[in-house]
């Protein structure tokens, strides 16, 4: 299971519109590694001038890499991050994630960063069995 969901947030879906804060708040709880990988980004991004910032380190530990998956994965918990931290993000292997500001995925950085040459080129040994 990707998220631990409180029951009072359980039973807010149940009754129809969910507060994307209240489902912030649990994305945060749950992947705190994946939570505040973003954040630092966001904030590098934020206080930088760079087209884009991005995390390059492994994580840890298999738990973090499956936190970061997870996030990154669902469409629900990307975008409400996305929308959280004022961001777009791109994902590369099981542990490069970017941060681009919004409307970047019409520009060359994004277009790079995302393209198949990018995904080709950013292989190595280490990442093959991620």
């Amino acid at each position: 299971m990707s998220l631990n969901v409180a029951p009072e947030l359980l039973a807010q879906a149940e009754r129809g519109e969910v507060s994307e804060r209240d489902f912030v708040a649990t994305v945060r709880d749950s992947l705190p590694y994946a939570y505040d990988l973003i954040a630092r980004l966001a904030n590098e991004l934020g206080t930088g001038d760079a087209e884009f910032t991005d995390n390059q380190t492994p994580p840890p530990s298999e738990a973090e890499r499956g936190q970061l998956l997870r996030a990154l994965a669902s469409d629900a918990i990307r975008g409400s991050l996305e929308r959280h931290f004022g961001i777009t993000l791109a994902f590369m292997n099981c542990h490069r994630v970017a941060a681009f500001r919004p409307g970047a995925e019409t520009g060359p950085a994004y277009a790079e960063f995302v393209s198949t040459r990018s995904q080709i080129l950013n292989q190595s040994p280490e990442l093959r069995d991620c």
